[in-house]
């Protein structure tokens, strides 16, 4: 019988795979909290705000109505057929409900895409700073993961010069997010018809990460998937947790070329089977009822946004740009003289505020801190007191 202290030797691809540390961050500050500290919470990428209630109502009945078997593993077909007639309703894609992939949660489809496409041999390049899991992912599969430098002096967006001189014949996946985790950046149309003109030279497959795609607050939303032959080659990636504040329901989708649905499938099948039957019920209530709670949600992120670049921007060794997306600061604190592991380190034992520092989410982080402004503005501006205090005390 195994004692609970026997050392495991684990496989060695569990050496290649990554964590997230937002959850981390968010461990050591509720231990703080449980030891009587006050913490403001500016670490976990969630909306503050409730599940708006006929979402809540449509799971209810579903669960009366017995929804609570097992359900077909892409998706029951009234979701699918609901996320591709929202696609098109909202002018982002014509597509047909038959390459729609349902997962609990977004991540599942990062990972099957990168599973069923890319092993030892194969590049797979991706943005940094940029979400933990992409690298993490990547290098699990066996495969070679090349960053992409987002650049402050180029508002955190991909340098499609740069990313051209990165390509090699081994590039077999281009992976890139907009609005962005965790610059909040945006890419724009130039930047898309460039980045599409690439992947059709070089014949790359490019995963398309636009979970935060309702929380923008520029212009119109750009995609490589407007440009031709991009829907024949690229994976839309999205879900509910972030537009309709729905993190914990677990539900994410993925709009994929026909050729990958059946492999993508049997990826599920091999490890989640499905996603539960009366959440795809509230995802379908979701897309299909009222949208002004995301209205709401948008416009007070946008406050928010305002308050948190306006404050940063007036402490001494920190500048902020302006996010164009998402609900994520990403300021540069170089001038504090402070690396941003020290710095994320001191806020949260010494302010009391829980922020990530930018090498969290890759190198090119070093200097810079995430900070999620999903929290009310009278903790935004407390936050921005005991930062300023902090570093000029």
């Amino acid at each position: 019988m195994l004692s609970d202290m026997t050392d495991f030797r684990l496989a060695e691809r569990m050496g290649r795979l990554g964590t997230e540390s937002a959850f981390e961050v968010l461990a050591r500050a509720k231990a703080l909290e449980a030891a009587g500290q006050r913490i403001i919470h500016l670490e976990i990428g969630e909306p503050d705000f409730p599940t708006a209630d006929h979402i809540s109502e449509a799971a209810v009945e579903a669960l009366r109505a017995g929804q609570t078997h097992y359900v077909p593993a892409p998706g029951i077909p009234a979701l699918r057929e609901s996320v591709a007639a929202f696609l098109e309703r909202t002018g982002r894609l014509r597509t047909s409900p038959d390459r729609v992939v349902v997962t609990p949660g977004a991540k599942p489809i990062m990972f099957f895409t990168i599973m069923a496409l890319c092993g030892p041999g194969d590049e797979v390049l991706y943005p940094d700073p940029g979400f933990p899991m992409y690298e993490s992912i990547t290098a699990f599969a066996g495969a070679t993961p090349v960053p992409v430098p987002l650049r402050e002096s180029n508002g955190f967006r991909i340098d499609v010069d740069e990313l051209a001189r990165l390509i090699t014949p081994a590039s077999k996946l281009l992976i890139i997010n907009s609005p962005h985790n965790p610059c909040g950046s945006a890419l724009t149309a130039d930047d898309c018809a460039a980045i599409a003109a690439l992947a059709l030279r070089h014949d790359l497959v490019v995963l398309s990460d636009e979970v935060y795609w309702a929380l923008r607050y520029g212009g119109p939303h750009a995609s490589v998937l407007e440009f031709d032959g991009m829907a024949d080659r690229t994976i839309l990636l999205d879900g509910w947790s972030k537009t309709y504040a729905m993190t914990g329901w677990r539900l994410g989708f993925g709009v994929f070329p026909t050729a990958l649905v059946e492999p993508v499938t049997r990826l599920a099948i091999n490890s989640v089977s499905c996603t539960s039957a009366f959440s795809q019920y509230a995802a379908i209530a979701a897309l299909e009822g009222p949208q002004d709670g995301v209205t709401a949600m948008v416009a007070a992120f946008r406050t928010r946004r305002d308050v948190i670049v306006a404050g940063l921007n007036g402490i001494d060794g920190v500048s902020c740009l302006q996010p164009q997306g998402a609900f994520y600061a990403f300021p540069n604190i170089t001038g504090t003289g402070l690396s941003a592991d020290e710095l994320a380190g001191r806020l949260l034992r010494e302010a009391g505020v829980a922020a990530l520092a930018g090498t969290a989410f890759g190198r090119q982080g070093e200097g810079f801190l995430r900070i999620s402004y999903a929290n009310s503005v009278a903790n935004i501006e407390a936050a921005l007191d005991a930062i300023k205090f902090l570093l000029h005390s």
